[in-house]
């Protein structure tokens, strides 16, 4: 009996408010039939989106003809590029450009092995085909780098415009950090794509009701592996809307360390800080969902 292979990629592009940019970019998916966008989450305050798109996928030894994944993926990026200018962006989430970040995750009985193929040939059409500087992560990289330390050293973390915003482009001409495929320099309009390959991720954000973002900072630094907190946890603090700042948080072993003891730590963190909190949500569904929801159409 043959094992189910599937594969998805979450693809975050910078851009929520240009409805015909996103329908651009969900029309390009379409042009590959094997490929499905299975979950979409938009956020305007952040004016970012993230799709979830899956497809079969083959083993790695056995890519000899074309990828459904990966090219759907790289017509979503094509589209991006075309329909979106970085230099006339805004939002309160970070970003490193247009299209921020891809990552792709193993479902059914896909290997780590396999999407890490997948990622490093997409990164190398992204690279030399759309001229965009790009940077692997993960099982993707030579050396397993970590997408939390390329955004560090690019900067990602710090604001670039006033009230916790990130507007226009924000990486410089003249990258720091050699990018592992496509040229040495970015431009303003386009910036740079990180491409990675890792077992599943959980996003799940906590509203705190407050204005100040030293508070929930220092909450999302506790909560955090990184500040000695929960393994296993990446967090940061986010303007969201009046009177709210998110505790966006990536779990990287969900099965460790879930949503909820997540949810109950930011609680414990926030009332010795004086403030209180929301019920947080993850961005994404299941894996089980996602590849019961993919069935259905296939």
């Amino acid at each position: 009996m043959l094992k189910l292979m599937l594969a998805c990629g979450k693809v975050y592009i910078s851009e929520s408010r240009n409805k015909a940019a996103l329908e651009s970019i969900e029309r390009a998916v379409k042009l590959i039939p094997e490929a499905a966008i299975i979950n979409k989450f938009e956020d305007e305050i952040y004016n970012r989106v993230g799709y979830t798109v899956v497809s079969k996928l083959a083993p790695q030894r056995q890519h000899i003809g074309p990828c459904p994944l990966k090219n759907a993926v790289l017509e979503m990026v094509r589209s991006a590029l075309d329909t979106i200018d970085l230099q006339s962006h805004s939002g309160t989430h970070p970003r490193l450009g247009v299209v921020d970040h891809i990552c792709f995750h193993p479902l059914a009985a896909t290997s780590l092995d396999d999407v890490a193929g997948t990622a490093k040939s997409l990164a190398a059409d992204v690279g030399s085909g759309l001229q965009v500087p790009t940077f692997l992560y993960g099982a993707a990289h030579r050396e397993g780098r970590s997408l939390d330390s390329i955004r560090r050293e690019l900067g990602y973390f710090r604001p670039n415009s006033s009230g916790n915003q990130w507007a226009g482009g924000s990486i410089s001409d003249a990258l720091l950090l050699k990018p592992d495929e496509g040229p040495n320099q970015a431009t303003q309009s386009k910036g740079v794509i990180v491409i990675g390959a890792t077992r599943w991720v959980d996003n799940y954000n906590i509203p705190v009701f407050s204005n100040d973002i030293n508070v929930v900072r220092r909450i999302a630094k506790r909560v955090s592996g990184r500040g000695g907190g929960l393994p296993s946890v990446q967090s940061m603090a986010l303007a969201h809307s009046e009177g709210i700042i998110e505790v966006a948080c990536n779990l990287l072993e969900p099965s460790r360390v879930s949503g909820i003891q997540v949810q109950l730590e930011v609680e414990r963190l926030a009332r010795e800080e004086g403030v209180s909190v929301g019920k947080g949500y993850f961005t994404d569904l299941p894996q089980e969902k996602i590849i019961e929801s993919y069935l259905k159409l296939f």
